[in-house]
């Protein structure tokens, strides 16, 4: 990024778009992720530096409201009967009449529209409203199909078209890492000048070291269990089964193996009873134990309680669970994959392997567990390197972000 335009041009009011998922939801299952974390903290934080946000969230029936969420952070619901159950094609069409609802109602200096959905419905209003648009993707259905699962359902070539339309014309692009910086470039044909790539952050309050032991008994974990915990949507390419098969690898090597399987389902994601049924057929039926998703104190507990998390997924944008879980003092496990790459610093606060294949997850985890000296050593590490994450940063970055994307419209 060159240098920043002054303060001057900072955004009094600012449009956040998160068309599919609302912020009020639980993150963990359903379309309640990453994303979700990721524009409360943000929106919180831009408000606290004098920024009027609000949050525009698509909602299936019911009526327009405005809801008061935070100091200087309002959610806008907008009824959209249908949307989830509209074809990618159409969703454009769908969201037409927001848009122009938007243009006449609202009145924002810049618009963040948060994944592809957002960026179709951000697109039009900027283009009605003569505002300049800046997006976040999250994750890019190219790279999606790239790396999917065998089992996992392609994304579709309309979502694919319509991503191409919005890299092109958005002002600014936020990507939450270099590899995803250079996937717009190289798989969107994004003009690298108007990249910015914005580390998400992580609750350093929230998410803190603390007594593994307490947090075991909290959640009723033996005291001497060599724990893993997986934490994320029930989705094939995050590997919720890659986790399970692994163990079943590490049983009897392991003593005292349990595993924690913390999230829900997400679409067309594994029901929580074939991974139970995976569990029982590889005899960890006693070892597997399923919990939903949870607040950020709780889960904090989990991470805490483990001896390792283990992540191996096909793709991730930044892997925010890693994160947190290093700044509770947890090393990762995981797949040397996009943003996995940024959040987990292979050799010192986590070890990645090359693909999520049950073996070798299986043989990170147990030299993790087994080699003298290695845990404490990635645990001190995992705590060194969480600590250069936090959303205060993340907010300036994104304030440079709503600079360059005011001075580029103003001087269009």
């Amino acid at each position: 990024m060159s240098a920043d335009p002054p303060a001057t041009v900072l955004p009094a009011r600012l449009g956040v778009l998160s068309v599919h998922t609302s912020p009020l939801h639980q993150p963990g299952g359903g379309n309640a992720g990453g994303l979700n974390v990721y524009v409360v903290e943000t929106a919180r934080r831009l408000a606290r530096r004098g920024i009027a946000v609000e949050i525009v969230t698509c909602v299936p029936d019911g009526w327009s409201r405005l809801t008061p969420f935070a100091p200087g952070v309002r959610v806008r619901h907008v009824p959209v009967p249908g949307l989830a159950a509209t074809p990618d094609a159409d969703v454009a069409a769908l969201l037409e009449p927001v848009a122009a609802r938007l243009a006449v109602e609202a009145d924002y200096d810049v618009v963040h529209a948060h994944y592809w959905s957002s960026g179709l419905l951000g697109r039009r209003l900027c283009e009605l409203a003569g505002v300049p648009m800046v997006f976040s993707g999250h994750t890019l259905a190219a790279v999606k199909n790239a790396r999917r699962a065998a089992d996992e359902r392609a994304e579709s070539v309309a979502r694919l078209n319509a991503e191409q339309r919005i890299v092109a014309t958005a002002e600014r692009l936020v990507a939450a890492t270099h590899a995803e910086a250079a996937e717009l470039v190289g798989r969107y044909g994004a003009d690298p000048a108007a990249v910015d790539v914005v580390p998400p952050g992580v609750d350093l309050s929230t998410f803190t070291a603390g007594d593994p032991a307490a947090a075991r008994a909290v959640l009723e974990v033996a005291p001497d269990a060599a724990l893993l915990a997986f934490v994320g949507r029930l989705q094939p390419h995050k590997g919720p089964d890659v986790v399970i098969r692994a163990a079943a690898l590490l049983h009897g090597r392991i003593p005292e193996l349990a595993v924690l399987i913390v999230g829900g389902r997400s679409g067309a994601s594994y029901p929580r009873g074939a991974l139970r049924r995976l569990a029982a057929d590889l005899g960890l039926a006693d070892v597997v134990r399923f919990l939903p998703p949870m607040p950020p104190a709780q889960l904090a507990d989990v991470y805490r309680a483990a001896d390792v998390l283990v992540m191996p997924s096909r793709s991730e944008s930044f892997g925010l669970a890693a994160v947190e879980a290093q700044a509770c003092g947890t090393p990762v496990v995981g797949t040397d994959v996009d943003g996995l790459a940024s959040a987990v610093r292979d050799g010192r606060s986590g070890l990645l392997v090359a693909r999520p294949e049950p073996s070798l997850v299986a043989d990170a985890v147990r030299r993790l567990l087994t080699e003298p000296g290695l845990r404490p050593s990635l645990r001190a590490g995992a705590l060194a390197h969480a600590a250069g994450f936090s959303w205060e940063s993340t907010v300036d970055g994104l304030l440079a972000s709503y600079r360059h994307a005011r001075c580029g419209s103003a001087a269009a």
